[in-house]
């Protein structure tokens, strides 16, 4: 990612319940191991929540076109290669989420997109969460990678937040962004998983109502929100 953007991995911005890339699951060949890998979750395919979350990209380009056919891929093999990267730490990778992200560009005074994905992480420390951020974020040359521990509400980490809030698409999303300055400039953006339309905001715990009011005037329904608290960090 582009610090000059100020964009967030997408999903600053995140992503819950039962979701996988338009199509269902695919299954991806790992070279050399005659074995393959899922790089969604399989439909049906109970969710619980897990212990933390990482988002990531691939993507280094500034996309600004949502026609973009760079916007198509389902990042299948990225997916693989970062569940092997956190099994390979010790953790347990469980399913991940194809997303669409919209992120606000100060310096282009535009609204950029991006795919990306969200990967659930159980068995999983603070440290070794952190450890596969930077390995990622090296690995695919990105600014930062983001993480999401979950924790109590009550705990004294837990300073940050994650928002899910059903029946959107990214179009809405983008065009929400354009017309309320305050809420891009405190959100910078946000993602929707692709499958099952959930908006996906994560912000700082301090900025509870600006979410909550943005997606009051994105038309969403505030009440039948799921919302999480924890520890996020960008990893870089």
């Amino acid at each position: 990612m582009y610090a000059s953007l100020k964009r967030w991995p997408a999903a600053v911005v995140l992503a819950f319940g039962l979701t996988v890339g338009a199509g269902g699951a695919q299954a991806v060949a790992v070279p050399g191991s005659g074995a393959s890998c899922v790089a969604d979750a399989k439909p049906g395919h109970p969710r619980t929540l897990p212990e933390a979350e990482i988002f990531a990209t691939d993507n280094t380009a500034v996309i600004t076109d949502p026609g973009d056919p760079r916007l198509n891929t389902r990042l299948n093999r990225f997916a693989c290669d970062v569940r092997a990267t956190i099994r390979a730490q010790g953790a347990d990778p469980e399913a991940s989420t194809l997303l669409d992200g919209v992120f606000w560009s100060s310096d282009l005074q535009a609204a950029t997109y991006e795919r990306s994905r969200e990967f659930d992480v159980d068995d999983v420390t603070s440290a070794q969460l952190r450890d596969i951020a930077e390995t990622v974020r090296k690995q695919y040359r990105q600014e930062s990678v983001l993480t999401f521990e979950y924790l109590p509400a009550d705990a004294p980490g837990a300073d940050a937040l994650i928002a899910e809030v059903s029946g959107f698409d990214v179009q809405r999303l983008h065009d929400g962004l354009l017309a309320d300055p305050g809420a891009r400039d405190t959100l910078y953006g946000g993602s929707v998983t692709v499958r099952g339309g959930k908006l996906i905001l994560v912000a700082s715990r301090a900025d509870e109502g600006v979410v909550r009011g943005f997606v009051g005037r994105l038309g969403g329904d505030w009440s039948q929100a799921e919302v999480h608290y924890g520890a996020r960090e960008f990893v870089g």
